[in-house]
């Protein structure tokens, strides 16, 4: 590299205010310019998946010049006393990879309709995985609900060998953010993919699940094939306090249709008359279990 040269490159490590950054000349560590922390932040500027423009100084560190303007992002809302603070999990992100177990554990379908509520409401594809299907014979029963109503559902095992392949497929050339439940297998199907990304993926998720006192490290894994995967452990204490009761419906694609055919425009779906959901569900075009969902997350239960 020559001295002070400008390059462009994809963050993929952060942490405490150093970011590793991509370039085609190699990784370089990288802070942000002063001139880019100047004012009051209403979120991270510079987070994991941001593509920057770099200053490579004569030590061989960097510096961030410019944080290009996000497509997307994976953002977690924290109440601060000073307002609401956007934390960016990952930026740029394509999809959400939701990583279910058919059994052992029992799949907690509860968190998975949390988890595609917040897919849904920012606006990023979601991809969920049924994993372990060769511990039970009726998995297409768990999760085809899901199937039917417009989501892209893969069946894996890694046991079997069954939708790795697959899986593989969806991740290439993707920035993909990993979440759910510990003991579904992410790690194991990780690895199939690629040997020894699991036990790269599971050593940073376990430093951030050991709570708010350890030095937070995010970081994007490279797939060989080409695409990078991140798991983010936060979605599970995402909570929806950012989400007014009313906008719940909106986030649920079965019900969303039908909010305009209510009686009442502010329909609750929960007791009105003329409530086009409801007359849905008894008819059996919503499933019941995706309703007491919406009703729980109303509600604000978790």
């Amino acid at each position: 590299m020559t001295n002070d040269s400008t390059l462009h490159g994809l963050i993929i490590r952060a942490q405490s205010g150093f970011f590793t950054v991509e370039t085609g000349q190699g990784l370089v560590v990288c802070q942000l310019r002063g001139k880019l922390k100047q004012g009051k932040a209403k979120g991270d500027i510079a987070a994991l998946g941001d593509h920057v423009r770099i200053t490579v100084l004569a030590d061989g560190s960097g510096v961030i010049e410019e944080v290009e303007e996000r497509k997307q992002a994976l953002v977690r809302l924290d109440p601060r006393p000073q307002g609401e603070y956007q934390q960016v999990l990952v930026a740029n992100v394509d999809q959400i990879v939701f990583v279910f177990a058919c059994a052992h554990p029992h799949p907690r379908l509860k968190m998975l309709d949390r988890f595609l509520v917040i897919a849904e409401k920012q606006g990023i594809p979601p991809l969920i995985v049924a994993n372990k299907i060769d511990l039970v014979e009726y998995s297409q029963q768990i999760f085809g609900l899901y199937s039917k109503i417009g989501y892209r559902v893969l069946y894996t095992s890694v046991k079997q060998r069954v939708g790795v392949d697959e899986l593989h497929e969806a991740l290439k050339n993707k920035i993909s953010a990993l979440a759910g439940p510990s003991g579904v297998g992410k790690s194991s199907l990780l690895n199939a993919i690629q040997p020894g990304l699991g036990l790269a993926v599971n050593e940073v998720s376990a430093a951030l699940n050991k709570g708010k006192h350890t030095t937070v490290t995010r970081e994007l894994f490279r797939l060989d094939a080409g695409g990078y995967v991140a798991d983010t452990p936060g979605l599970k204490s995402l909570a929806l306090w950012d989400t007014e009761p009313q906008e719940i419906d909106a986030y649920f694609p079965e019900l969303a249709p039908l909010v305009s055919q209510c009686q009442f425009s502010d329909c609750t779906h929960i007791h009105e008359p003329g409530c086009a959901v409801r007359a849905a569900l008894a008819e059996g075009r919503i499933h019941p279990e995706r309703y007491e969902s919406y009703l729980r997350l109303r509600a604000g239960q978790e």
